[in-house]
């Protein structure tokens, strides 16, 4: 009797597994993360902020782009403007033509976007077969799940993840669990200058980070204005009240 009933529990489990690991809808929900820019009075941390800038400077901007950035922007993660400048010059952006019609460079100022890896759309089809990597400046607004779910994936890969053929790389929180981008992140691709250990879910906690910070660069200015505001209004309002009090004190009821 009592082999009977661990074989079925046993079996049970199994079936449970490979229901799993089959691509049977939507993406898994992802784990719930604690982020430091959630809720009303949330706040980015502009130390995580600059670290994912290295992680997708080093690990993503070969194939994405932040078109929506421009390097003037950075001074928003607590960089300087002298800081923002020498940064900018590390990137080479488009700047015409030569005489011959070949496509000239020049390193980047402070006004210009973040450059895009490709030339164009055809480009980017052709090194990435068949598939053109998405732009990274709002996807933390448009992507389904947010950021728990953008953490999730770049987490959620086999330890030695396999492109299949006409399909891609397995990922269970990927839209039909597979997806065309190999593995982003594989641990000490940087080195941080904090301290941090640079190992696959921190690099991917501050990519995430990083990339919120992207899609809403003013989001603690406009917080910060909105508690103000809100501070003032009460202020005004109990202000009123004892006024409205004072006045009509003297009216007998």
């Amino acid at each position: 009797m009592m082999p009977r009933r661990f074989m079925a529990i046993g079996a049970g489990m199994l079936w449970a597994c490979a229901a799993w690991a089959q691509p049977s809808g939507g993406p898994v929900q992802p784990a719930r993360q604690q982020w430091s820019f959630a809720g009303a009075l949330g706040h980015f941390d502009l130390a995580a902020v600059q670290r994912g800038y290295a992680v997708f400077a080093g690990s993503c901007a070969s194939c994405h782009s932040l078109s929506q950035l421009h390097f003037s922007d950075f001074t928003g993660m607590g960089m300087q403007t002298a800081e923002v400048a020498a940064l900018a010059a590390t990137w080479q952006v488009p700047d015409g033509l030569d005489a011959e019609g070949r496509l000239k460079h020049r390193p980047a100022r402070p006004d210009d976007a973040l450059p895009s890896p490709y030339f164009g759309p055809e480009a980017a089809l052709a090194a990435n077969q068949g598939v053109v990597p998405p732009d990274l400046s709002r996807i933390l607004k448009v992507y389904p799940g947010g950021p728990d779910r953008v953490y999730g994936l770049l987490t959620g890969y086999a330890p030695q993840a396999e492109r299949q053929k006409g399909r891609g790389f397995f990922n269970p929180y990927a839209i039909g669990h597979f997806t065309a981008m190999p593995p982003p992140l594989h641990g000490n691709e940087v080195k941080y200058a904090d301290g941090t250990v640079p190992d696959v879910q921190a690099e991917a906690r501050d990519v995430t980070t990083f990339l919120a910070w992207v899609s809403a660069p003013y989001q603690d200015q406009r917080r910060r204005l909105g508690v103000g505001a809100g501070l003032y209004l009460c202020f005004l309002a109990v202000l009123f009240a004892i006024l409205n009090r004072r006045i009509w004190s003297d009216v007998r009821k």
